[in-house]
């Protein structure tokens, strides 16, 4: 068996292809039905975010598998597959695996190292592990991912440092009052940029935070959000003296907030410090406010220094992670050795008990006269014997099956013992086989040649 992952995302699809391929949640289980039904296809699991839409499947066979999902793409989504297949990727088995990880530890995010994929990829795979779409493959593979990302944030710094202006922004405010715990913070404007700037305030406790909008009716609804007040641009100047750190961010030509205006807020301020943080382009704040006593301000140019030096700090982390992921892969290589090994081991165990049944049998029929006592004496003695024997030869056949070579190993100790074939019959051949019999009789017909070819797996040099 294989795993396969086929998706798209940011880098590979503008937003006008990827907003085709959005999957609402009402229609997530009637989807990864469908998926799973596919032909080929054994475990699934569906991940549709806004910068992202990818299909992880465990599929018996490679060949054709690409077809049988685009197919699947073009049926469920209602889009000609010539219009999204030069957006898509495909990677197989390891890559396939190490992709997994790099999305779930946040190195393929927009924004590197952030966390919310790992909850939209946590729920993605329980979803589907309730809907019985995944298995014995992607029940470790997805669990593994998971821990590795939560162990990766926990165990570096990618996380401590910002990478976006407006959460820059609320760092640089952090980084002069250490908290905004009983803090009040003066915004300017109502846009997106204020509107992020606000949930990084609110998620670092502000007290209250006070929005003044040219438009007044957009100032209370961004507000009324947050539990916070509304006023008007034009009213900014007076509330100058309740602000602690004033954060501006409108579409303003002119200055918002001239020298004079905070000068004059200063006089009722009482000595108390007030900081200025203005990341709009043009400016909003007269650059001549930093010339007022106990005033200090910063502008966007500021901001994408803290930017750019923590990018830097998260990709010198991100490298860390690379060097986590690569022991994963190996773990996960491990790991499927030794799924092959386990149902010989089985059919080991199983034959021993049979000849160590059926050798008690024989002996207790030849001495009749033997007491329960003496029997069940012999019978744990005896197995106790037969465990230690071989003790040895599974611990041997699992270290061999590890190694470059295990496939051989795993032949050789089948031969040696004279394990009949189909009592070692793999996890991975036995459910596909289980899946093989759900298929429909039409599902048997010949298979045609796929006319198209999907895009390769996308180099990491690429991506990085």
């Amino acid at each position: 068996m294989h795993i396969v992952v086929v998706g798209m995302n940011y880098r590979t699809a503008p937003v006008e292809i990827r907003e085709k391929f959005a999957l609402p949640e009402h229609q997530r289980n009637e989807a990864l039905t469908q998926l799973r039904q596919t032909k080929s296809v054994l475990e699934c699991v569906m991940l549709s975010t806004c910068n992202r839409t990818e299909l992880y499947v465990v599929v018996d066979r490679l060949h054709m598998c690409g077809h049988f999902i685009r197919s699947f793409m073009e049926q469920w989504f209602n889009v000609p597959r010539q219009e999204f297949t030069p957006h898509l990727y495909i990677y197989e088995d390891d890559q396939a695996v190490e992709h997994l990880l790099r999305v779930a530890t946040g190195l393929e995010s927009m924004v590197i190292g952030e966390t919310q994929i790992l909850g939209q990829i946590r729920d993605s795979f329980l979803f589907a592990q309730a809907q019985r779409a995944t298995g014995t493959w992607f029940n470790n593979v997805f669990k593994q991912a998971i821990t590795l990302a939560k162990r990766a944030h926990s165990e570096t710094n990618i996380n401590d440092n910002a990478v976006s202006v407006s959460y820059a922004a609320v760092e640089l405010g952090k980084r002069i009052f250490g908290s905004f715990r009983g803090k009040k913070v003066l915004i300017l404007g109502a846009g997106k940029m204020s509107e992020l700037t606000v949930k990084h305030l609110y998620a670092n406790g502000a007290a209250e935070v006070i929005v003044a909008n040219r438009t007044l009716a957009r100032a209370e609804q961004l507000a009324q959000n947050f539990h916070g007040r509304a006023v008007t641009l034009e009213d900014a100047a007076s509330v100058l003296t309740e602000a602690d750190i004033v954060i501006s961010s409108t579409g303003a030509q002119g200055f918002v907030l001239t020298e004079a205006d905070v000068a004059r807020a200063m006089k009722n301020r009482k000595s108390r410090p007030l900081f200025l943080i203005d990341i709009a382009v043009p400016r909003d704040l007269d650059p001549a406010i930093g010339n007022v006593t106990n005033v200090f301000l910063y502008d966007i140019d500021d901001l994408e220094g803290i930017v750019q030096s923590n990018l830097a700090a998260r990709q010198k982390e991100a490298r860390k992670i690379e060097v986590m992921i690569s022991d994963e892969i190996i773990a996960h290589q491990q790991w499927l050795k030794l799924l092959g090994v386990t149902p010989l081991i089985r059919s080991l165990q199983s034959k021993a008990d049979r000849i160590h049944q059926e050798t008690l049998e024989s002996l207790f029929n030849k001495l009749p006269d033997m007491s329960e006592r003496e029997e069940q004496l012999i019978r744990r003695l005896t197995k106790s014997m037969l465990n230690q024997m071989m003790q040895d030869p599974i611990l041997q056949v699992k270290e061999l099956a590890a190694t470059k070579n295990g496939d051989d190993a795993l032949r050789m100790f089948s031969q040696l013992f004279a394990l009949e074939q189909e009592d070692v019959q793999p996890v991975n051949t036995r459910h596909t086989e289980r899946r093989q019999t759900e298929r429909s009789a039409n599902d048997a017909g010949n298979e045609a040649a796929d006319p198209e070819q999907v895009k390769p797996a996308i180099s990491w040099a690429a991506v990085t």
